[in-house]
């Protein structure tokens, strides 16, 4: 089962440069995506009934903001869950920020994390929510369920996931309450996939800041784009990688590949 995540960072502005082409030519079994920014109302047919390459159809879920243009994520999977839902925590759902989606074998946790924002303004909604998730991931094992959590994290966790740590030990993803945050979350059993088989590995981003021209290029990233799982699923878990192919996004998808 191959799971692709991306935060598109606006779904109809992606569509503009090519997602649904790459989308049909990809066939991933689902498409996790984080800040869609928009609700199924204001979208394409095409974007609303996807097929793959072989012409099945895609499910979609959606989780949009009440704020319009805002955050929000979505589902698109081949495979029909057996439910879904939200967070179920009305600060965070009024954000559109995590879609649940129930397979056998595993939960499905799509998560756009929020941004803590400049000076740590929203850090303390930031930790809210991460420590609403680990509560809500340790509830779910605890009765005996596998996660998948992906997403947007907004979390360098450590040094090497950055191209310039000592620079932003002060900005919002690299704070040391989220990274802290993000050591509480691997050591209470919840593994980094990407780093399970690339322990070590330097210069491994996911996303690119726009403020400053070139930095994809050169590879001036962070790596914030996370598919994490329960430490009992990783002898499932086949590959992790980074899919720094596709643009579109200040963001590139982040993949798993799960023996199922």
């Amino acid at each position: 089962m191959r799971i692709l995540s991306w935060n598109v960072n606006g779904i109809r502005a992606v569509e503009k440069r090519g997602f649904l082409t790459w989308f049909k030519e990809d066939s991933p079994d689902v498409l996790c995506l984080q800040e869609t920014k928009a609700e199924p109302g204001q979208l394409s047919p095409e974007l609303l009934h996807p097929a793959d390459s072989r012409g099945r159809p895609y499910e979609v879920f959606w989780a949009s903001a009440k704020r319009k243009g805002y955050s929000g994520t979505a589902i698109y999977s081949r495979i029909a869950p057996e439910k879904t839902g939200f967070m179920g925590v009305p600060e965070y759902d009024d954000e559109g920020r995590v879609l649940r989606a129930d397979f056998p074998g595993f939960v499905l946790l799509c998560a756009y994390f929020p941004n803590s924002q400049d000076a740590g303004a929203r850090l303390p909604y930031k930790l809210g929510f991460c420590a609403a998730m680990l509560k809500l991931c340790d509830s779910l094992v605890s009765q005996g369920r596998h996660i998948l959590l992906c997403g947007d994290y907004n979390i360098a966790h450590r040094a090497i996931d950055l191209a310039h740590p000592k620079q932003n030990e002060g900005n919002a993803g690299y704070l040391p309450e989220e990274r802290a945050w993000m050591d509480t979350f691997t050591i209470a059993g919840y593994v980094d996939s990407f780093r399970h088989f690339y322990p070590e590995e330097p210069e491994h981003y996911s996303w690119w800041t726009q403020r400053v021209p070139g930095t994809r290029e050169r590879n001036v990233g962070w790596r914030i784009d996370y598919h994490c799982v329960d430490k009992a699923f990783i002898p499932q878990v086949k590959s992790a990688r980074i899919r720094t192919d596709v643009y579109g996004s200040d963001h590139c998808p982040v993949e798993i590949d799960l023996a199922l």
